[in-house]
């Protein structure tokens, strides 16, 4: 059903001016499919993107995200406002993500396209910029899945450590002491692959 949902997504108008994520969840407890389009709609890039880094498996991500925002149709109606919706959603791909890593006994790599960059650049500037994020994105890939996490909804998705421990499940201590553990890593991994570079 969500896949034939997806594939109507592109023809679907964006949420009307002035109509919040949380008007949208209440528009999807009673049943709104063109506001769960809608939602869907905002939610799919953003977590693909957070998908790639945690499980890094391109297969997988739209099945995740699809598995996400099912959960999110079915239980829109238990949604109570002690967090944003955008955490509460983002806590549900974080434990559909780490389900499917659970499940998966082969190592997974990560194929699913992120947006280009401005195609416009210099060469020897474009060059520059692809091998720093392959090197960022080595890096990440040697931190431990919940360091990963952390990492990634704090610089890619702007999130502060509280919201991140509601998106987690854990205490806000453990999120800083993940975080002063991944910066530690990261600045080895990447002092590496800069001396590589030289």
């Amino acid at each position: 059903m969500l896949k034939q949902w997806r594939a109507r997504v592109a023809g679907t108008p964006a949420a009307p001016a002035g109509s919040s994520e949380t008007a949208l969840i209440a528009l999807i407890a009673g049943g709104d499919r063109d506001a769960f389009q809608a939602l869907y709609r905002i939610y799919f890039g953003r977590l693909a993107r957070f998908l790639d880094r945690m499980v890094r498996n391109g297969a997988l991500i739209e099945e995740i995200v699809n598995d996400t925002m099912l959960v999110v149709w079915q239980k829109a109606h238990t949604f109570d406002h002690s967090c944003k919706v955008s955490t509460w959603v983002f806590a549900i791909a974080y434990r559909q993500g780490l389900k499917a890593v659970n499940m998966r006994d082969e190592p997974v790599e990560s194929n699913f396209e992120l947006e280009a960059g401005d195609v416009r650049q210099e060469p020897e500037h474009a060059m520059a910029q692809q091998q720093l994020q392959q090197g960022v994105g080595e890096a990440l890939k040697a931190l431990s899945l919940e360091q990963r996490v952390v990492v990634t909804l704090t610089y890619y998705h702007d999130m502060g450590y509280q919201e991140i421990a509601e998106t987690m499940g854990c205490p806000v201590n453990t999120v800083k002491t993940r975080m002063f553990h991944a910066r530690q890593r990261l600045r080895v991994l990447l002092s590496a692959h800069q001396e590589e570079l030289l």
